[in-house]
């Protein structure tokens, strides 16, 4: 299957360029992709051993070839020669200028965490989260935590999925406290649709990051950052219980495709009506860092 978003600046319609696009579909859509993909892909040490490569100067080489093939706009970056990264990892999560990404002043606006690729759902219930049509995850199973789960029911659900393209660091949506990153391991499935079609409750089984925040504008929230295949790490770079400002840097994923997930307690946000009929219809929504995509209730 092709995979196409909207553009949201422009509202047209574009076909995804999808990094490893033929391997993708052989191991998920084959019988012996889904072999090797059960035995070895989707483990810890496939995902380590190729994030370290990343982390080797001859992986440097790389980096040229992938700027042009998924037409990455260096100009963004605040190193813009390629020259200047000492690996691809390096390279990977690149820091942007800040007038690459500006931040809205307006209180009542919750920003986008990351660059990617948004479905957004608003009075969720929390024994059946959608993850993809016609499959679903419950709250308590993505949290391993009943409570937890109970304080976001009938809330709103915001999943931003970054393609390997996209820049790589994500963010606070709010000014407010984080506290400590709570570690679930897991395995590390694809993302990426072609992946969500075939395999259940992927964001359940995956390894991820949940942190509890509690923000100036739109109480208390859940910020979670999900591993997948070749992602070497998750590297959080925030103070913990330290007060944050919208936009600021809360870490970066090293190499692969990842996706930030958002919860919101019931009445706090009415996510924008763009992102909500595209959802609808099954369509992911193109944002970046710091847009906004949903004002204060």
């Amino acid at each position: 299957m092709d995979i196409y978003y909207i553009e949201r600046k422009s509202g047209e319609k574009i076909k995804e360029i999808v990094a490893g696009d033929q391997f993708l579909r052989w191991i998920y859509d084959t019988s012996m992709g889904n072999t090797i993909l059960e035995t070895f892909v989707k483990k810890k040490m496939f995902s380590s051993i190729y994030g370290k490569l990343q982390d080797t100067v001859f992986s440097k080489k790389k980096i040229a070839q992938f700027v042009e093939n998924l037409a990455i706009d260096m100009g963004e970056a605040e190193r813009e020669n390629i020259g200047e990264y000492k690996n691809f990892n390096d390279f990977f999560a690149r820091k942007l200028k800040k007038e690459s990404r500006p931040i809205p002043i307006e209180k009542n606006h919750l920003i986008s965490p990351a660059d990617g690729r948004v479905f957004a759902y608003e009075n969720i219930r929390k024994d059946q989260v959608i993850q993809v049509k016609g499959s679903f995850y419950t709250l308590e199973e993505f949290f391993h935590d009943k409570s937890m789960a109970q304080v976001y029911d009938q809330g709103v659900c915001i999943v931003v999925r970054l393609c390997p393209a996209d820049y790589h660091r994500f963010h606070f949506p709010d000014s407010g406290v984080p506290d400590e990153a709570k570690k679930i391991k897991g395995l590390y499935y694809s993302v990426n649709p072609i992946a969500l079609e075939k395999i259940a409750k992927v964001y359940c089984q995956n390894k991820r990051e949940i942190t509890s925040f509690e923000s100036d504008n739109f109480g208390k929230m859940a910020l979670v950052e999900v591993g997948a295949t070749c992602v070497g790490s998750i590297i959080q770079t925030y103070d913990l219980k330290s007060y944050v400002h919208k936009g600021d840097e809360k870490g970066y994923f090293k190499f692969g495709g990842s996706t930030v997930v958002l919860f919101l307690k019931e009445g706090q946000v009415k996510i924008d009506e763009d992102i909500l009929k595209n959802t609808e219809k099954g369509i992911e929504t193109k944002v970046n860092m710091g847009e906004c995509i949903g004002k204060k209730i």
